[in-house]
């Protein structure tokens, strides 16, 4: 942890980082894809819509059943002639869904139910479920979710600016489109608890967004005024300044939805979990993703098209240029001064004197001629 920590301060104050924002074509193509395959998948298996949506009967056998899950849904297609969803709840008895019946047929299936696991109808619990109330929850979640787009749309842009109401929006659809999709490919049910683990993860998507959004406003203030760094890169460092917190408030988040989903869903049989704790996973760990990938680098996509921008990068690529042909320069001035060095003749071998100092020599000490 220590580790992570010092690599988050060490991303904070810009000493190390990642370009996010210059392979953002990468990370553009891989949501293509990934929304393109979630499509495909709603287009071709489509949502597998719960009870409350399509209409039916929901019948429950008392505690401690002996028969499998397998068997009764068996006894379920058989005696309805539908697909059938059964479930094994916590107290050991089944809860059996047929989804597309009348009041009519209800009775009937009771009825061979009760005699296939040999139970009194009596002790058979049934519960008819009319498709208009999914209907209304439908009709209602969609609403809300379209209220609360425009809302952040509006709120985004007096906060910020309208790149980042965009960027943010395009973020959203990416979730959800995303979520969605997954939910048709594996085929979990669409239950009500979907809706609300649908809903619930909008807030979560816009967190770390929002954060990263903030960090950015903050460091683009009077950005016109230097010839430092263009937008782009300082939107990048925004980025990996609040990497380390994104990543600890999704996994944080994360963990509990896991317990949910593969403990709860998987281990311990509670499948009335999984609706919405698949939904909260893929669309926690989708937010985390296009909070990074998507929405920062498209808002600087979108704010490098302004003239201001262009002209600052232009600034900012014209002053690195100068420096770098300083820097060339110096360098050569300084190659220069070494061949000089190099090519100066060394002296070799004993150095001739001059002749006065070598009048004296050879005579006897005494008077001077």
């Amino acid at each position: 942890m220590s580790k992570l920590g010092n690599l988050g301060a060490r991303l904070h104050r810009g000493e190390i980082s990642y370009d996010f924002v210059g392979k953002r074509k990468i990370w553009y193509g891989i949501s293509i894809l990934i929304t393109i395959t979630a499509v495909l998948g709603l287009a071709v298996r489509g949502l597998n819509m719960g009870i409350e949506f399509q209409g039916g009967a929901v019948f429950t056998t008392p505690t401690h059943m002996s028969t499998s899950v397998a068997k009764a849904e068996e006894y379920a297609n058989d005696a309805s002639g539908h697909q059938s969803v059964v479930q094994k709840l916590g107290n050991g008895s089944l809860r059996i869904q047929i989804a597309g019946i009348d009041t009519g047929e209800s009775d009937r299936i009771k009825q061979d139910l009760a005699k296939d696991l040999n139970l009194d109808p009596e002790k058979l619990a049934a519960d008819l479920v009319g498709p208009s109330w999914g209907e209304q929850i439908a009709s209602k979640a969609w609403e809300g979710l379209a209220i609360f787009m425009v809302l952040v749309v509006i709120y985004l842009a007096i906060a910020f600016e309208w790149r980042m109401a965009i960027a943010a929006l395009v973020a959203l659809i990416h979730d959800i489109t995303i979520t969605t999709g997954i939910y048709a490919l594996v085929g979990f049910e669409v239950t009500p608890g979907t809706v609300i683990g649908l809903l619930t993860i909008l807030g979560y998507s816009l967190y770390d967004t929002v954060v990263v959004f903030d960090s950015l406003k903050e460091q683009t203030k009077d950005i016109t005024k230097q010839t430092r760094f263009t937008y782009g890169e300082i939107a990048n460092r925004s980025i990996n300044g609040t990497l380390v917190r994104s990543i600890n408030t999704t996994v944080v988040a994360l963990l509990p939805v896991a317990g949910l989903l593969f403990i709860g869903g998987g281990f311990l049989g509670a499948g009335t979990l999984n609706d919405i704790s698949l939904s909260l996973f893929v669309g926690l760990a989708a937010g985390a993703y296009s909070s990074i990938f998507i929405a920062t680098p498209l808002v600087a996509d979108l704010k490098e098209r302004e003239p201001a921008m262009k002209a600052l990068t232009k600034r900012v690529m014209a002053k690195r240029a100068q420096a770098g042909a300083g820097e060339s320069l110096v360098e050569d001035h300084a190659t220069a001064g070494d061949d000089a060095d190099d090519a100066a003749p060394a002296v070799v071998g004993p150095r001739n004197q001059p002749a006065s100092r070598g009048r004296g020599r050879g005579r006897t000490p005494g008077k001077r001629r």
